[in-house]
């Protein structure tokens, strides 16, 4: 077993995933960089180390069965437990102009995909690493959610929540609403369970628009996966409070 505390993080490889594994490893947790595509793991982890952080890769594809059972068997192999599961990775689908995606055309296909990733394969690692995770004395899982994912803002007409997002936005919704599923499930033992907003971040997930930096939005996941005993679960925050659903 570890002495010191592990997490994993998925879609760390850069962007906002990134920030969080360097956030959690300037805490001194170790840090397990989930990331599909082994150049970019390998530099993630290389840059993870150059700043001090005690990282390791995963190779990891959350919409791949095996891809995940095997990144559960390697983190049991080199750390035994799991503390905190940061579930990052997530895709927006296809954009239109204005980052529009408009429901009335939607492409199905494209849909199925964008759910795959940001709510299955949230599902699928979560599951997967449960094990792990209830061999930790304080064990966390933050599911990286948006704004655009409030119901309430959504159906508001005098909040001003951008675009119409046929896809993505549901999408978020959708993990959302699993978040507090897994929340009522694991309610009575000592997993907390929350999504967290980053805000509007410049990244190539968005074309680098936003006022916020990576490192930025990472603080609000940062600070859910280290939420100290008897913290909120079943919950959407950012950094400035709690989020209606």
């Amino acid at each position: 077993m570890s002495e010191k505390k592990i997490a994993l993080v998925t879609g760390a490889n850069k962007g906002i995933g990134f920030e969080i594994a360097a956030g959690l490893g300037a805490l001194g947790y170790g840090v397990a960089v989930g990331a599909r595509d082994r150049a970019r793991r390998e530099v993630a982890v290389e840059k993870l180390r150059a700043g001090g952080a005690d990282a390791f890769g995963v190779p990891l594809d959350v919409t791949d069965d095996g891809s995940v059972t095997e990144a559960a068997q390697l983190i049991e192999r080199q750390a035994g437990l799991l503390d905190a599961l940061v579930n990052n990775a997530g895709i927006s689908g296809e954009l239109g102009t204005g980052w529009a995606q408009d429901p009335t055309a939607a492409d199905f296909g494209e849909l199925r995909r964008v759910v795959e990733t940001n709510v299955i394969g949230v599902m699928r690692v979560t599951n997967a690493m449960l094990p792990l995770l209830r061999r930790s004395a304080a064990p966390r899982v933050v599911n990286v959610s948006s704004r655009l994912a409030s119901l309430t803002h959504q159906a508001d007409p005098d909040v001003e929540i951008g675009p119409v997002m046929g896809l993505y936005a549901p999408s978020k919704s959708f993990l959302n609403a699993v978040t507090v599923q897994y929340a009522r499930q694991l309610a009575g033992t000592d997993i907390l369970v929350n999504a967290a907003c980053p805000g509007l971040v410049a990244t190539d997930f968005n074309g680098f628009h936003g006022p916020r930096t990576p490192a930025q939005g990472a603080a609000v996941a940062i600070r859910l996966a280290t939420l100290p005993d008897g913290g909120p679960s079943g919950a959407f925050f950012d950094d400035a409070g709690e989020i209606p659903w």
